[in-house]
């Protein structure tokens, strides 16, 4: 079935807003998505009548809220398709997934003049927990290159995997670009040279079906916050042998299994990396997303916003002296785009008060704004409940703003 924006739209109030006597047209859906109220009333019901701390009580309300906590899991262990519950680890965010790794994995297994690959496309998230690895161990941080349409140059990395390299950490969706990076070959070639690959999957997972035993990832990091959850609340799955193998990230609370002065045992996965009281609302916030999100069908919803990504591009270019950058054939609902003459952050103020949400800047990728030659865009990015109309008000928008430049 074809989805209907407009009746999806009545789930999401914020919408409805006005701003500067202008109806909202949020399009800026790669930084945070909106929530519908299947999700917003989750998080009431757990803060209702579920609120408990969980794993440790007896009590009904801590049984109550600890089942709800591990069924929603098991949900997330399906939905991305992982072999055992055990491999998916709550965190906040796909920053402390990444962190979580990037700490674990540098204690144990790098060492001074190992190389991490990252490549051109990272996010800063994706960027910086391995400098610390790197400044901390004396490894090298190297980096995959692209081209100037966005693409991964799966020549130069294949070349790039040699004896030195322990870990390869890459996008699957350039935030910045929308560039889908054909990971699962990435991965199937560092394999060959038992390397170990870290997705980053918060562009991914809440625009098309993710299956993390099919792509054979070693670890996969994404944040509720991006497909229509809360915010606070990640994951970060990683295969059950990689997990036994890592030392814990922090200490407290969950983690441990008995504790003396002179020496503390470690709690069995997924609970070695869960120290301190857990989000258990945002979980359950999560868990009624990832229902919403299947309830319209993940098929679905990729098609439609394929549909409206061809659409938005046709429309942009015909906008004389707008320039789109990332033009690889292969992209989620993302537009990064450069007006002639004017500058984004200019545009981007004007677009606001005409009732425009988008995003402007280097969107936290600021070594990709340099080997593109460029300071940083405008960033359009779609979610289901966007709508052609939407974006023939955004051209219109635009040409009406560039009028005001000439």
């Amino acid at each position: 079935m074809a989805l209907d924006p407009l009746k999806i739209r009545i789930d999401f109030p914020i919408l409805d807003q006005m701003i500067y006597k202008r109806s909202l047209v949020y399009f800026d859906n790669a930084a945070t998505t909106q929530k519908p109220r299947q999700v917003i009333n989750a998080i009431d019901k757990y803060y209702l009548l579920q609120n408990s701390n969980i794993h440790r009580g007896v009590h009904y309300l801590s049984q109550m809220a600890t089942q709800a906590y591990e069924d929603a899991r098991v949900h997330i262990q399906h939905f991305i398709n992982a072999r055992l519950s055990q491999e998916i680890i709550y965190t906040r965010g796909t920053t402390e997934s990444i962190n979580l790794v990037a700490s674990s994995f540098g204690k144990k297994f790098i060492s001074k003049g190992d190389t991490i690959l990252v490549s051109n496309l990272e996010h800063h998230s994706n960027i910086v927990p391995w400098q610390f690895v790197c400044e901390e161990k004396g490894a090298v941080l190297k980096v995959i290159p692209i081209n100037d349409e966005g693409e991964i140059l799966l020549d130069a990395y294949t070349e790039m995997l040699d004896e030195k390299v322990k870990i390869v950490a890459v996008t699957h969706v350039s935030n910045a670009l929308g560039t889908i990076v054909p990971v699962k070959e990435m991965i199937r070639l560092a394999h060959l040279k038992n390397i170990p690959v870290l997705i980053d999957g918060a562009q991914s997972v809440a625009h098309f079906q993710v299956d993390v035993q099919d792509l054979d990832a070693d670890f996969f990091c994404f944040s509720g916050h991006k497909m229509y959850g809360p915010m606070g609340i990640g994951v970060l799955y990683g295969k059950e042998h990689w997990l036994e193998d890592l030392p814990p990230y922090q200490g407290g609370g969950e983690m441990i299994k008995d504790v003396t002065f002179e020496k503390t045992t470690y709690n069995d996965l997924p609970f070695k990396f869960e120290a301190g009281t857990p989000n258990v609302c945002d979980a359950l916030g999560l868990d009624a997303a990832l229902t919403y999100m299947q309830n319209l069908g993940l098929s679905e919803i990729y098609g439609y916003e394929e549909e409206l990504l061809h659409f938005a591009t046709a429309r942009l270019l015909e906008i004389e002296g707008l320039k789109i950058i990332g033009t690889s054939p292969q992209k989620a609902g993302v537009i990064s785009f450069l007006p002639d003459g004017i500058h984004p952050y200019d545009l981007g103020t004007i677009l606001d008060k005409l009732g425009f949400a988008l995003r402007t800047g280097n969107h936290c990728a600021q070594p990709l704004m340099h080997r593109l030659g460029i300071q940083g865009t405008l960033r359009a990015s779609f979610a289901f409940y966007n709508t052609k109309e939407e974006i023939n008000r955004l051209a219109e928008g635009i040409i009406t703003a560039k009028r005001m430049f000439d």
